[in-house]
């Protein structure tokens, strides 16, 4: 790829996995990018160790200090655009963004949610999936769309659901996956971007 490498921005809420994954990657040397940032919408959460241990850049915008979903779009699209942010990618990021917001970067914003979309948009994917009695369930990247977990699909995988599990036996496997799908998701928006830079 020709020019310089995508700018890339994760956004976080929980322990980081699937945000330390795509940092890994992104440090590779065949992948036209570069993750200029990170940022959480919560000071306790744990991804934020990983960001210092592997000197990423991290900043905090507490959801908390501010009195509606627009404001904090409107401070989070501020810091974004400041680092010349071309690509977002949300890896846990537990908050719906508003249209206004997501409609700002088309095509450029990035999600992964743990289920067969469109099958369990929202919370509790694993026990929603076991009470249905699914045989498969799994994990989806997709562009994001003002509606919740909505969007143009880039990549699914899929695990067996097992007899006896539980829902955190159903995550761990899933996470698995997620860690798998998201790097490569990446590389395939990577490689559309460039044909079309």
């Amino acid at each position: 790829m020709s020019g310089s490498p995508v700018k890339i921005a994760i956004l976080f809420s929980g322990r980081g996995s699937n945000m330390q994954t795509l940092a890994r990657h992104i440090a590779k040397a065949h992948v036209p990018a570069e993750l200029v940032l990170t940022v959480t919408n919560r000071p306790d959460a744990g991804g934020i160790a990983i960001c210092k241990a592997a000197g990423i850049a991290c900043t905090v915008i507490d959801h908390k200090s501010f009195d509606s979903r627009e404001a904090f779009d409107a401070k989070l699209d501020e810091k974004l655009r400041a680092a010349n942010i071309d690509l977002i990618c949300c890896a846990g990021f537990m908050r719906l963004l508003t249209a206004d917001f997501v409609n700002g970067w088309p095509d450029r914003l990035l999600n992964i949610h743990p289920s067969l979309l469109p099958k369990y948009k929202g919370l509790r994917t694993h026990q929603r999936a076991l009470e249905a009695g699914d045989k498969e369930h799994g994990c989806t990247v997709h562009y994001m769309r003002p509606e919740m977990d909505d969007g143009p699909i880039i990549v699914q995988k899929s695990v067996p659901v097992l007899a006896g599990d539980t829902p955190d036996m159903l995550a761990d496997r899933v996470i698995e996956q997620e860690h798998i799908a998201y790097p490569e998701a990446l590389d395939m928006v990577l490689k559309k971007m460039a044909g079309t830079a």
